[in-house]
């Protein structure tokens, strides 16, 4: 039999560190570099030497790619699909060890050096000397080191099941690589007859509260997504107030009955989504001036554990009738102390009614090339090209004002949950009785609390709850899209098993490696063989 590479603890320390120290920034040259480095190491492995068709990249815009690895037994048709991402967030937090921070093993000997100068829980971990520090070893680098030494074990070993190992870019800004993995994972399911019996994804456990430190296994992953606003009032000089209306006065209205609305919370299996906040507010005036601001932009943050797409926009619109409801009685009531007229009552606006409106007005050509100018700016993300697409319809259509424009900002991720699947729960236990071998307690939660690549298989939703999502993102089909329709073929439970950490995002993420390098890989093996 041949060697293994990645078969022990210590050849598995080695492999992540090597990941880690390949710079994945999210949109950065190094997150482009990492997938032709990915596939140049797992050619190491003689499957993929003899194998090369069933090794690929595939494109996922801006120069980035997703990696698949395909180990296929000759007369196995099930397959378990193992997720990963390997894009990374910055790390200017980091200071003056920022150099050290793509290097674990020296970043935490340096750590070694000035131990008080970390936070006290952190340093406690640092001196047990079951840590070890870096950006990326705990989210989520460690996840891809256990998948190929997986897909290691099961080439060399011959097990009579499929593994696809699909490791994917920006996860942390957008999810584009599992967004363009989906079409891929449909296509190889179909060329090679495939039934797909688990999606397992690796990401760490993460802790509850700051003061958490129990272990978990996931069975299905939160939803977020993302309604936005903007509030188009009308200018006038400050000298003369009454004469117009300030879009940060329509804006307060809604944002103060948006942050922690309780009507958005939802609860399934004893769980229950974190209350929506404002991510962004602002006016849309670019410099300082007398005139007062009449345009304003508003995201706000919203998790889901059952809701659709259209569920949400129409509780989005009756709290936003609601606050402009409350507006107007306000506005009349100052009016009517000021003794004028006033500029009108606020009313609500989908999106996509103002985009039928604006294309009756205007044309079908011209409305596309307002769109195209704002598309063609690089400056702008997919939340702020959103915002401004609605922002110049509005202003060819102010006889609309004033006016609150309602729509969806990307990113979108559908939850999924599969805890009642009786694979799931046989998986659970035999993980949980595994972890017991370690003398280690595992617990398992429902939904991971975190945003995760598994939104985007096993998608349910007969009704078409996902078309207000199309219907009122203005980048829909330009620059963000999801597939929806090849999501829902990808069906199949879904998992979540990753190794322990600590403070992801942080520059005192860290990864336990008994957690790691020697109970995970155990965990994941018996999991794939109980399969078979």
């Amino acid at each position: 039999m041949m060697n293994k590479l990645w078969d022990t603890p210590d050849k598995l320390r080695a492999l992540l560190c090597e990941l880690v120290s390949w710079d994945s920034i999210t949109l950065t040259e190094g997150e482009q570099a990492f997938a032709p480095k990915l596939v140049q190491k797992l050619r190491e492995l003689q499957y993929f030497q003899e194998r090369a068709s069933l090794l690929q990249m595939h494109d996922a815009g801006l120069g980035r790619q997703v990696v698949t690895a395909l180990y296929k037994h000759p007369e196995a048709t099930e397959t378990i699909v193992l997720i990963s991402h390997f894009d990374t967030v910055q790390t200017e937090e980091y200071g003056v060890l920022e150099p050290l921070a793509y290097f674990p093993e020296e970043l935490t000997k340096k750590l070694m050096e000035n131990p008080d100068e970390l936070p006290e829980g952190a340093r406690t971990d640092l001196e047990t000397g079951k840590y070890l520090f870096g950006r990326g070893t705990m989210d989520m680098k460690m996840g891809l080191a256990l998948h190929m030494q997986l897909i290691e074990k099961a080439s060399v070993e011959q097990w009579p099941i499929n593994l696809i190992l699909t490791s994917v870019p920006d996860e942390e800004v957008n999810s584009a690589g599992m967004r363009a993995a989906v079409t891929h994972l449909v296509r190889i399911r179909e060329e090679f007859e495939l039934t797909y019996k688990l999606f397992l994804n690796s990401e760490p456990s993460f802790s509850q509260n700051p003061t958490d430190i129990a272990e978990y296994i996931y069975t299905g992953t939160i939803g977020k997504i993302m309604p936005a606003a903007l509030f188009y009032g009308k200018e006038t000089h400050v000298g003369e107030p009454m004469k117009g209306m300030t879009a940060n006065y329509i804006a307060s209205f809604l944002t103060q009955r948006m942050e922690w609305n309780e009507s958005f919370r939802e609860t399934d299996l004893g769980e229950s989504t974190p209350l929506p906040v404002s991510l962004q507010q602002k006016d849309l005036k670019l410099s300082y001036s007398t005139q007062t601001p009449y345009r304003a932009v508003a995201l706000y943050n919203v998790f889901l554990l059952k809701r659709t797409a259209s569920e949400v926009m129409d509780l989005f619109e009756q709290v936003a009738k609601e606050a402009m409801q409350a507006l107007n009685e306000n506005y009349a009531m100052i009016c009517a102390r000021e003794n004028v007229s006033g500029v009108g009552e606020v009313k609500v606006i989908r999106y996509e009614e103002l985009l039928t409106y604006a294309t009756k007005k205007l044309g079908a050509e011209q409305v596309e090339l307002l769109k195209k100018q704002t598309l063609e700016n690089e400056e702008w993300d997919d939340r702020e090209k959103s915002l401004r697409i609605v922002d110049d319809l509005m202003i060819q259509c102010q006889e609309l004002a004033p006016a609150t424009v309602i729509l969806f900002a990307p990113p979108y991720y559908p939850a999924v949950n599969t805890s009642s699947d009786p694979l799931i729960i046989s998986a659970v236990e035999l993980l949980q009785k595994s972890a017991l071998s370690f003398n280690n307690r595992i617990d398992q939660i429902h939904y991971f609390n975190g945003i995760c690549d598994l939104s985007y298989v096993n998608y349910e939703d007969e009704g078409k709850g996902w078309t207000a999502f199309e219907n009122n993102t203005p980048v829909w089909g330009d620059t963000y899209s999801i597939p929806f329709d090849d999501m829902a073929k990808l069906k199949g439970p879904v998992l979540n098993v990753g190794p322990f950490g600590k403070d992801a995002h942080q520059k005192t993420e860290r990864l336990h490696v008994d957690s790691a390098f020697v109970e995970m890989p155990v965990m994941l093996e018996t999991l794939i063989k109980n399969l078979y």
